[in-house]
């Protein structure tokens, strides 16, 4: 039965590897942590961010370093920066395991393991590098060795050392968070089991010196050269501003990250649910060790929650936690007839899977309609194969079995998405191709940049400043200022402003842009579209 467990992780795990390089970069987040590493090699200085060669010290530099190193030995690409993404996904997965074995047991381990690595969600975050899962590695690496610390204390030293340093690593990727909620988890679990005394055995003072030897350097580095500006930047606007004041993006509600977490780690999360029942019974092994598991699930959310500005990636460092009480769990419906709460939430997990098939294959089944995707009906119909499997397998209590084609089910998913969707995908994706015609085109002192849509990526692609325009008027003085200018602009926003622009300007190229809004895919609206204008006169090049 492990060996088969086995196999199965060996393949959820290889589409992590698969095609890295296949997409082009993702505008948002994946562009800033993939041009401000091959900037630092560009300029030989690795103690000053930089993005669009202007200072970025909204963030610590470790993801920075780690992408640069790689860039260094491999060369630049976005293979490469993501591979060093995929490699963290594996430690958050091999994390799961270790959690899954001490707390539960071997084939645990291996269901931890397998959930997470099915998770799609998971699979699209760490093909594309999010500091958000160097941040989740770091602080779940910090969790696992408190557990070995606990269990094995002929070691205790050396896990705590160990559990320290991940914690440092972490605060230099992200900042404090990595310290503060790992902290509050490992307090709230000695106390729960009256063991607050224990504190006093976990090694504070050295301690404190691994996190100094870690996070210092960089921050007297910085204060050298630049005094408290970019520190008290980072420290108050970019954290404590982010939890206190709601002006880093939309408003969300306070139980927002309950559905985030059944989504990211679709389907086993669901399995989450008849844990906690199950645990309230008093009908999980009584040593309890699991418990600091759920608080540190339980701290995260709520800490999270409770903040003004919330973004789902926040709770990556729940995951492997999440994924080792599942396993737990599974492991223990394989071997007992007893859990009927574990059989009928397969049953729906089953259910769901289907469903989401018959979803993918009525909304994008059709390649001649505007949001239709190569490989959406062999998603789909895997999807309802699977699916109806696991119902089936579940139903007539057929438990292992039910377990395996869920699992199977979303392994084969995520290879068709992997191979065939995600690089169909490229058609709605135009920065990559439209940086292609500029570099054809555009001279040594050309204007380049877009207007009122952040195309960040571009920067990478023609490794030069670019503008960021907002208002009309900064547009308008490029176009007069004697020198070619190449703008992306929104379709809509060009027939808006085309008459008032002060000289002729030319439409070189017009690409798709996906707009996920059920009411347009439903009605088969078109989607809108990007463009690259210039003052410098041509054909229409591409459409």
């Amino acid at each position: 039965m492990n060996k088969l467990l086995i196999v199965i992780l060996v393949l959820a795990a290889a589409p992590y590897f698969t095609r890295l390089g296949a997409s082009s970069l993702w505008d948002s987040n994946e562009a800033f942590y993939a041009e401000t590493p091959r900037e630092m090699i560009e300029s030989g200085d690795y103690i000053n961010p930089s993005f669009n060669y202007q200072p970025r010290f909204n963030k610590p530099p470790l993801c920075y370093w780690i992408v640069a190193l790689f860039y260094k030995i491999f060369g630049t690409s976005e293979a490469i920066e993501r591979l060093t993404i995929a490699l963290a996904a594996m430690i958050m997965i091999a994390t799961a395991f270790a959690l899954g074995r001490e707390i539960f047991s071997v084939q645990a381990g291996l269901l931890a393991a397998i959930g997470l690595a099915i998770a799609p969600r998971f699979l699209m975050f760490s093909r594309r590098i999010m500091i958000d899962v160097y941040l989740a590695m770091f602080m779940s690496v910090a969790l696992l060795f408190f557990v070995l610390a606990e269990n094995r204390p002929q070691k205790r030293r050396l896990y705590l050392a160990l559990m320290y340093a991940s914690v440092g690593l972490g605060i230099i990727t992200k900042g404090p968070v990595a310290a503060v909620l790992p902290a509050l988890s490992f307090v709230i679990y000695l106390a729960i089991n009256h063991r607050l005394r224990a504190w006093r055995e976990m090694m504070m003072p050295a301690g404190l010196l691994i996190i100094a030897a870690i996070v210092l350097p960089w921050y007297v580095a910085v204060y050298t050269e630049h005094g408290w500006n970019y520190i008290e930047t980072f420290i108050l606007k970019d954290n404590l501003s982010r939890f206190t004041q709601p002006v880093w993006g939309p408003r969300r509600s306070l139980f927002f990250y309950i559905p985030v977490l059944l989504g990211d780690m679709f389907p086993w999360s669901l399995f989450l649910l008849p844990f906690i029942w199950q645990a309230a019974r008093g009908k999980i092994n009584k040593d309890k060790r699991w418990a600091l598991l759920l608080i540190w699930v339980a701290v995260i959310v709520i800490f999270y929650s409770l903040s003004r500005n919330k973004e789902d990636l926040y709770i990556l460092p729940i995951y492997p936690a999440v994924a080792a009480l599942v396993g737990g769990l599974l492991a223990r419906f394989i071997a007992s007839n007893q859990l009927a709460a574990v059989q009928w939430t397969a049953v729906t997990i089953g259910a769901a899977i289907a469903l989401a098939g018959t979803g993918v294959f009525y909304l994008f089944g059709h390649s001649s309609e505007p949001y239709g995707f190569d490989g959406a009906i062999a998603i789909g119909s895997i999807a309802i194969i699977g699916g109806l499997v696991t119902v089936v397998a579940a139903t007539i209590k057929q438990r292992f079995a039910a377990v395996i084609a869920s699992a199977l089910a979303l392994v084969v998913l995520n290879w068709i998405f992997v191979l065939w969707t995600l690089p169909g995908f490229e058609r709605f994706k135009p920065v990559r191709p439209f940086s292609q015609i500029i570099a054809s085109r555009a001279a040594v002192d050309s204007l380049v940049g877009y207007y009122k849509i952040a195309s960040p990526s571009m920067v990478f692609y023609l490794r030069r400043q670019v503008f960021e325009y907002y208002k009309q008027e900064e547009l308008q003085q490029a176009l007069v200022s004697g020198k070619e200018v190449y703008c992306l602009i929104a379709a809509e926003d060009y027939e808006t402003i085309r008459q008032s622009l002060p000289v002729p300007t030319y439409i070189l190229a017009s690409y798709p842009l996906f707009q996920v809004k059920l009411k347009s895919i439903l009605n088969k609206i078109e989607p809108p579209r990007l463009m690259l204008i210039s003052n410098k006169g041509g054909a229409e090049i591409a459409q």
